[in-house]
């Protein structure tokens, strides 16, 4: 995984919990930090933004599709998958 895509995604999260990024963990849900629907939207938005990609539109149901979001590593995972896709 680029370190780029890894580092901006915690940006965005960090951003939308209002926390420093040292404080998100990889192991974190984004309920662990606070971030509830609305703010979990505009992580899509901004994670879109930043990287030119589409989150597919069922990414706030896990098991609905393939853009993971049951921890920032499975996030990271996800948007460096999309990002790879699009270059491909």
């Amino acid at each position: 995984m680029a370190p780029d895509i890894k580092q901006k995604v915690l940006e965005i999260i960090a951003e939308q919990a209002l926390i420093e990024v040292s404080d998100v963990s990889m192991t974190h849900t984004l309920a662990d930090l606070g971030i509830d629907s609305m703010a979990l939207v505009e992580c899509i938005f901004a994670i879109e933004e930043a990287f030119d990609i589409d989150v597919p539109f069922n990414a706030n149901e896990p098991n609905a599709g393939d853009f993971d979001i049951s921890t920032v590593a499975a996030i990271i995972k996800a948007v460096t998958n999309l990002v790879t896709d699009k270059t491909t």
